[in-house]
C-alpha cells in the first residue's frame, strides 16, 4: 500500500461528511499516511475549495472519496479527475457505475464493500484494490452489519486484490490485526473525528473520549441505508424504530457538528470509542499507531 499510494505508512483518514477537508486531511498527509477529501456532503464548490487548500498545506498524496448515494451527477468523475488527485475511493454504491471512467483517467481505485458479496463485485468491475469495512464501524452501514473480526479473513479468502480494513481500527494491536487477518492497509474514522486537528466540536469530541464501547447504537436496521452512531437522548429514542427518517434526524448535522448541539442530529462513531480516551494530534495518532503495530508484530512473532 505504501508504494501503491506513495506514503509512508498505510493509514488511510476515512472521508467523512464535512469533516474530511484540508484540516484534518493535510495533518494525515503530512503525519505519513493519506489523506481523504469528502464529497459525501455534496458541497461540490466547498470541495472544490477544499482540494485546492490541500496543495497549499502539503505536498504529499491525498485522496478523493465519491461517495455515490450523496453525489449523483456524472460528471463527478470529470470532477475528481480535473482536481489532480491520483487515488480515489467509491462507496455506498455500484462499483460498475464509474471505475471504468476512472481507471481509464489513469486514477487508483479503491471500493468500500460491507460483504463477501459486494467484494467480488467490486473485484469484477476492476478496481485496484478494497476497503473492507466492519459493522463495528461508525457511519453509514449495509443493515446486515458483519463484523471485521468475519469479514475480513472471509474477503482475503477470495479476492488477491489490495485491502484496507476500516471498523474498529484505532491503534498498533488493532492495526496488526487487521494485517494478520489479510489487510496490507487500515483506514480510521472515528479516531480521526476525534483528533486535535478534526474541526468538529469539542463536544463531540470529548463525547467520544468519555463513551464506553457500549455507547454506540445502530439505527434504521430494517431500511437502508443503516448507520451507527453515538449513543444519545435521541439515538436512544431512535433505536427500537424500524425505519429512522434520516432527512429529520440528519437535519440539524452542522448544528452538531459545529455548534456542539449533540441532540441535533446523530453524532456518527464506531465501537471503538470504547477505546478512544483522549484527544491527540494527528501526527502522535499515526506515530503511536506504527509503535504499537510494530510491537505488536514483534511479539507475535515470538510464537
Amino acid at each position: 500500500m505504501t508504494e501503491l499510494l506513495g506514503v509512508d505508512y498505510p493509514i488511510i483518514q476515512a472521508p467523512m461528511g464535512w469533516i474530511a477537508r484540508a484540516q484534518l486531511a493535510s495533518a494525515v498527509s503530512n503525519a505519513g499516511g493519506l489523506g481523504i477529501i469528502e464529497t459525501s456532503s455534496g458541497e461540490l464548490d466547498n470541495v472544490r475549495a477544499e482540494i485546492t487548500k490541500m496543495h497549499d498545506l502539503t505536498d504529499k498524496p491525498f485522496g478523493v472519496n465519491i461517495a455515490q448515494m450523496f453525489v449523483r451527477d456524472p460528471s463527478i468523475v470529470d470532477f475528481v479527475v480535473d482536481q489532480g488527485v491520483k487515488f480515489v475511493t467509491t462507496s455506498a454504491g455500484d462499483p460498475t457505475r464509474y471505475t471504468a471512467q476512472l481507471k481509464a483517467a489513469g486514477l487508483t481505485v479503491f471500493h468500500v464493500v460491507p460483504t463477501a458479496a459486494a467484494a467480488l463485485k467490486a473485484v469484477g468491475a476492476g478496481v485496484d484494490g478494497l476497503v473492507v469495512e466492519g459493522g463495528e464501524g461508525g457511519g453509514f452501514k449495509n443493515p446486515r452489519d458483519v463484523a471485521s473480526m468475519v469479514l475480513l479473513p472471509l474477503v482475503r479468502s477470495i479476492v488477491d486484490v489490495p485491502i484496507v480494513a476500516a471498523g474498529g481500527i484505532c491503534d498498533g494491536p488493532t492495526m496488526a490485526a487487521a494485517f494478520a487477518m489479510g489487510a496490507e492497509g487500515v483506514q480510521m474514522g472515528t479516531r480521526m473525528v476525534s483528533a486535535a486537528e478534526s474541526p468538529v466540536h469539542d463536544n463531540w469530541k470529548q463525547a467520544i473520549v468519555g463513551a464506553a464501547e457500549t455507547d454506540t447504537v445502530f439505527l434504521n436496521r430494517f431500511g437502508r441505508p443503516g448507520l451507527r452512531g453515538l449513543r444519545t437522548d435521541r439515538t436512544t429514542r431512535l433505536e427500537h424504530d424500524d425505519q429512522v427518517d434520516l432527512a429529520d434526524a440528519m437535519g440539524g448535522i452542522l448544528d452538531l457538528y459545529f455548534g456542539g448541539d449533540m441532540e441535533a442530529a446523530i453524532a456518527l462513531g464506531g465501537q471503538v470509542v470504547g477505546r478512544i480516551d483522549e484527544v491527540l494530534p494527528v501526527a502522535q495518532i499515526i506515530d503511536d499507531t506504527m509503535t504499537g503495530f510494530r510491537a505488536a508484530c514483534a511479539s507475535l512473532s515470538a510464537y
